[in-house]
């Protein structure tokens, strides 16, 4: 490890450690590493890193001032073609190319399958851009040379279970997720597999008392514990305990003492939004989060955060705050420098801006517009990132303005297509009824019920 001694080294691995455990300790262990060595290549890159994960911007902002500030520092020709790459990777993140960094670190290990940091940045690359293939087989595609004893093993074998569900491989992934947090009770992105493979089959009892049972080793400590409560309140929904989803919204989704990260904010979007669709009352619960999202100030940087702002804005009725904002998304689209290489560039263009719209339109009543809106990009929500338990906003969105709107023959077909996926859906089938009300005419069914 160029510029690194033997003590850095050390922190280095007590920051991977932490990375792949996702406990809030990988950023001072990183300091620790670039005091004891300013100059390490992976110190420099590693705090890079962490600094583009959240999605924050002023966060990349200052990981930019400091990475050029190495760059200057320290040439290519100084490091490693490993240190080297990863350097690149670094440097296309920073510049807004989320897929070409996702690509040179995909060509990283297959020379170095043994790079756990290269895996775990790459799969959260995917994740952000959506690419559930990639979520699978790029950690699939090193697993084998990993010796099963290896402590790292057990989280990159988390990290594949997420991957192996959001690839449809539900009964796969359960299995890999359990055998991860086997291995250690503490694996919260192991638990997240899981939990999203009940999700995804419908299973929502079976994961109310999965979580139940391991609350201590995933509901505080880690940096997915609002998360992993989003999905224990999207399970409560599902099962009819609206009291309960609110109680986990208060106390822990989001509340005064919230830190306003985006990824928090974004999560209590979504729970309130299918409340919202639902024709819930939550209070004042809207405008609160409204206002976190506008003391952001953020700019363009990340689409899949500012359809959820959007949300907010559109849940408290701030209609002209979500209509600001796109015109501003508008404006950075028409700035010839935002370059055709930032991935957020297309992101925003056909899918960001389009769902906000739609967004919009539901909130003021134009279901058809929402519809319009809505239907072609149905199948490629997923390049603007998250999962496909987050995007279901968006597909629950599209099926209830149909039904707002009258497009019954749309609705059915929508209909059909989840109850086939999710025979036990208590939303799909309440949303089954409300359809049949409308027409009676026949229900769409399962197949071979």
């Amino acid at each position: 490890m160029t510029y690194t001694d033997a003590d850095a080294a050390r922190h280095y691995e007590k920051a991977l450690d932490a990375l792949l455990f996702f406990r809030e300790e990988m950023a001072s262990e990183v300091t620790a590493l670039l005091d004891a060595s300013p100059r390490s290549a992976m110190g420099n890159v590693f705090r890079t890193y962490l600094g583009l994960f959240g999605t924050e911007e002023k966060d990349a902002a200052a990981a930019a001032e400091a990475f050029r500030a190495y760059q200057r520092d320290v040439t290519a020709a100084d490091v490693t073609p490993r240190e080297r790459a990863h350097i690149e990777a670094a440097d296309a993140w920073l510049r807004g190319d989320l897929h070409r960094a996702g690509r040179i670190l995909a060509d990283l290990v297959v020379a170095y399958p043994l790079d756990a940091l290269a895996l775990a940045v790459g799969h959260h690359i995917d994740f952000l851009t959506g690419n559930a293939v990639l979520l699978r087989d790029r950690i699939g595609g090193a697993l084998s040379a990993w010796p099963e004893d290896d402590p790292h093993f057990g989280p990159l074998l988390g990290k594949y279970a997420f991957g192996l569900e959001e690839a449809g491989h539900y009964t796969l992934a359960e299995r890999t997720g359990l055998e991860a947090v086997e291995r250690n009770a503490h694996d919260v992105w192991g638990i997240h597999a899981v939990v999203h493979a009940y999700e995804m089959q419908g299973r929502y009892e079976d994961g109310i008392r999965y979580l139940d049972a391991r609350t201590d080793n995933w509901a505080d400590g880690n940096l997915l514990k609002v998360h992993n409560w989003w999905h224990y309140a999207l399970y409560m929904l599902e099962t009819g305990r609206t009291d309960k989803v609110l109680a986990v919204y208060d106390d822990v989704v989001h509340h005064e003492g919230s830190a306003g990260l985006a990824m928090e904010l974004l999560d209590a979007a979504s729970l309130l939004w299918r409340l919202y669709l639902a024709g819930a009352r939550t209070g004042d619960r809207w405008s609160t989060l409204a206002d976190g999202w506008a003391r952001r100030q953020a700019g363009a940087y990340y689409a899949f955060n500012d359809v959820h702002a959007v949300m907010a804005y559109v849940g408290a009725g701030r209609m002209s705050e979500a209509e600001r904002l796109i015109r501003d998304r508008e404006a950075w689209l028409r700035d010839a420098g935002t370059g055709p290489h930032v991935s957020n560039v297309q992101m925003t263009s056909e899918i960001g801006l389009p769902v906000s719209r739609a967004l919009v339109a539901y909130g003021q009543g134009r279901h058809g517009d929402a519809v319009d809106l809505l239907l072609p990009l149905r199948h490629r929500f997923q390049t603007f990132g998250g999962s496909h338990a987050q995007r279901d906003a968006l597909h629950r969105t599209l099926l209830e303005a149909a039904l707002h709107a009258g497009r019954h023959d749309l609705a059915r077909t929508l209909l059909s297509e989840r109850i086939n996926l999710r025979p036990h859906c208590p939303y799909d089938r309440d949303a089954q009824a409300r359809l049949a009300k409308r027409t009676r005419g026949p229900l769409p069914g399962r197949v071979g019920a």
